[in-house]
Formats: structure tokens, C-alpha cells, sequence
């Protein structure tokens, strides 16, 4: 476990000479420029550390975190050991920055490895006096956590996409696979195409596209033609590709899965004639896209990424290797939480109404809101890819 406190960690000193105008315009985050506000990490891997005498001989100090007065307690809860220890610390990472970038004196955030148990983890960052909860990332931590923080009347933003977990208490900020079918079929029968087909590997991820393509067809007005599902095998996604290609009469057709994937279905599902090529957010960072002839002109949504590369840039400037795309959740919850802290006060219960503000939150990844099932609903832009790269061709909206 590590303690990060917004004012007090002279480690991450170096490389602060950028100008703001280099530092994710638009967030409202102060730029690293200049002398920031020290802060510390605190690591603690063998149970309670002995906090330091208090200032005021008459102070009771106990066994634990250090008690705080003007600062609100947050747990972020991620791997940081494990098979996913890179990606959460990716998570922690971003956090770090958005405390330094926000310059906030108002939070003191405690990171907790989930990989050494997230039920285990939860029930120290209770003990630990957090007042709110930032991850898991896993759904089934989050299933772990979620009784624990309940009983505690703690909130907890998860970085999650799964939407069963979400509610009562639970809310999810990831990136639900749903919203970006949604927005990519709707533009598509915009522009005028009328029936539709989809390709969808035989997983969580295919399942809840799935479900999510048909219901988007109805609501647009579409026709669903075919929609195939495939074992993750080449032989078996070349067969399902062969299927919705030989379907008949079919405008457009959807490849909920990696850019790879859909490189080795696209000229199989062209095969027939041509169709117009749809993808999901899984594609926005896939960059063997951009040198693929057979995808060029394709289409698909997701969060804008303008920002991430600015963030993506810091970081690596920072701390020596590039991000997982995963850890503009982590820099967004700070956000979130820094917002809602100028009328929170130290010691009391997180306002949790204040998540489901009508007008939502920004952050790295554009405009979001919390539905009242817990579910972040993101603000998503269409792009077309080209030779060498993406372009936008529909841009998010940038307010609710």
C-alpha cells in the first residue's frame, strides 16, 4: 500500500518545466510548470506503520494512516502485483499526475494491491478512515469490494466496464463496449445505410456487443440481416466472416474485436461486394489499422483521444514508458473527485448524489455522466481510418 498526499511528495519533482499550453488544454488542470506542491508515498507492505509524534503532545495517535483534518480520505484500489500489476499501476500513475496537475491541498489518496485480495483490501481501506473508493478494475473485485464499501457507506467508482456490477453504491467509469455500437450504428443509418450484419467473437465482450448491435438496428430503424459469432481461431473467424458475407444484400457490417482480427475478416466479408466496415472503441488505439489498404474507409466510435495523447506524452515523459490507454480512468476519477471536494467536507461521507450531476463531468476522455444504474454515459466521436492514420468525421459532443 502507498500513501499519496497532494502536498507533500518531493519524489516527482523532475520534468515540470513544460508550459501549460502543453498540458491537457481544456481540463481546467494546472500545468506543470514551475515548483509544484510536494507530496509523499508512504509504502506499506507489513502492516501498520508507526506515524510520526504529533505536533500536539496531548494528541491520542494510534496504530494506522495519520488522522486528517483538511484533507479527504480516498482509497484507490488496483493490482499492483500480478499479472495486471502493469496496468494498474498505469492507473496509480495518472493519479499522481492529476493530483500535481490539479495542484489540490484537499486529498490524500491510499493506494491498495487488489491482487493480494480485493475483499482483504477493501476492508483496510475502510479501516484506513477512506471516505471513498477509486477501482477496482476487475468486475469480480468489484463484486468483492462492493458489499464491504456498502457496509461502510463508501461509494465506489470503479474503473470496470462491466455494467452488472454497477449500482447500488457501484459505479462504473470504463468504457462500455454497448455505448460505442450504439453511436457507430446510428451514424451509419444516418448516412444511409439500411441493413446491417455483424461479426462478434464468442466472449462477454462479443455477447454484450451483440445484444447492444441488435437493439441499435431496431432503434435506428435498420434491418438486421446477420449476425455471426466465432471461437477466437482463425479458422472459425474466417467461417463466420464467410457466413455474413454470403448473407445477402448487406450495407454495413460490424466487427466487434481487435483491429487484427478485423484485418483478417474484412476482405473475406468483401468478397461478396462491397460493405461499408463498422468497429468499436477496441480500435482507437489499434495502430496496425492505419497501415491496413483493406480497412481504409472503415468507421468507429469512441472517446476522443486528443487529450490522452497529451496525457500519453506526460507520462512517458515522467515516468519512462508509455501508458496503458486504461489510465485516463485513473487521471479522470481525480478529477471527478477534486470537483465534488470544494463542497465536501473533510471527515463526512462522500456526497454520492453529487455523482449523478445532470450536467456531468470532463476529463481526458471528453463529457460523461453517471445514468441511475451507475453507468458512466460517454460523450463518443466517429472516425474514419486512412492511410497512416485516423480522422475524425463526426466529433463528440462536448456538453449534454
Amino acid at each position: 500500500m502507498a500513501e499519496t498526499a497532494s502536498n507533500c511528495y518531493d519524489g516527482l519533482r523532475q520534468n515540470n518545466a513544460s508550459p501549460r499550453r502543453q498540458l491537457l488544454r481544456g481540463l481546467g488542470a494546472v500545468a506543470l510548470a514551475g515548483v509544484l506542491a510536494a507530496c509523499q508515498v508512504v509504502p506499506r507492505t507489513g502492516g501498520p506503520a508507526t506515524p510520526p509524534p504529533p505536533s500536539d503532545p496531548g494528541e491520542t495517535v494510534g496504530p494506522g494512516l495519520p488522522t486528517d483534518t483538511d484533507r479527504h480520505r480516498v482509497a484507490l484500489l488496483v493490482p499492483q502485483t500480478g499479472p495486471n500489476a502493469d496496468v494498474g499501476t498505469a492507473i496509480a500513475n495518472a493519479t499522481t499526475m492529476a493530483l500535481l496537475d490539479t495542484r489540490t491541498e484537499r486529498l490524500r489518496i491510499t493506494t491498495y494491491d487488489t491482487a493480494l485480495g480485493a475483499a482483504a483490501a477493501a476492508r483496510q481501506a475502510v479501516a484506513d478512515g477512506n471516505k471513498l473508493i477509486l477501482g477496482p478494475l476487475l468486475s469480480e473485485d468489484v463484486a468483492a469490494v462492493a458489499p464491504i464499501a456498502r457496509g461502510a457507506k463508501i461509494p465506489v467508482l470503479s474503473f470496470s466496464n462491466d455494467s452488472s456490477v454497477a449500482g447500488n453504491g457501484v459505479f462504473i467509469m470504463g468504457f462500455v463496449p454497448g455505448q460505442s455500437v450504439e453511436r457507430i450504428v446510428a451514424f451509419s443509418r444516418a448516412k444511409g445505410h439500411q441493413r446491417f450484419g455483424a461479426l462478434v467473437p464468442k466472449n462477454v465482450y462479443g455477447d454484450r456487443s451483440a445484444a447492444a448491435f441488435r437493439a441499435a438496428v431496431a432503434e435506428a430503424g435498420g434491418t438486421l440481416v446477420a449476425l455471426e459469432s466465432y471461437d477466437r481461431s482463425a479458422t472459425a473467424l474466417t467461417g463466420a466472416a464467410r457466413r455474413v458475407a454470403n448473407a445477402g444484400d448487406i450495407d454495413a457490417v460490424l466487427i466487434a474485436d481487435s483491429g487484427g482480427n478485423a484485418i483478417r475478416a474484412v476482405p473475406v466479408i468483401k468478397s461478396a461486394g462491397d460493405r461499408q466496415i463498422l468497429g468499436t472503441e477496441l480500435w482507437n488505439t489499434d495502430a496496425v489499422l492505419a497501415g491496413s489498404a483493406a480497412m481504409r474507409g472503415a468507421w468507429f466510435a469512441s472517446v476522443s483521444d486528443g487529450l490522452y495523447g497529451q496525457l500519453a506524452t506526460k507520462y512517458r515523459t515522467r515516468f519512462g514508458r508509455a501508458p496503458y490507454r486504461l489510465a485516463s480512468l485513473g487521471y479522470d476519477s481525480v478529477l471527478l473527485t477534486v470537483r465534488i471536494a470544494r463542497d465536501w467536507k473533510p471527515g463526512t461521507n462522500f456526497p454520492v448524489n453529487r455523482l449523478l450531476a445532470t450536467d456531468g463531468f470532463g476529463g481526458i476522455d471528453g463529457i460523461f455522466r453517471f445514468n441511475n444504474r451507475g453507468i458512466a454515459e460517454r460523450a463518443l466521436e466517429v472516425s474514419e481510418i486512412g492511410a497512416g492514420g485516423f480522422r475524425v468525421i463526426d466529433p463528440a459532443p462536448t456538453k449534454w
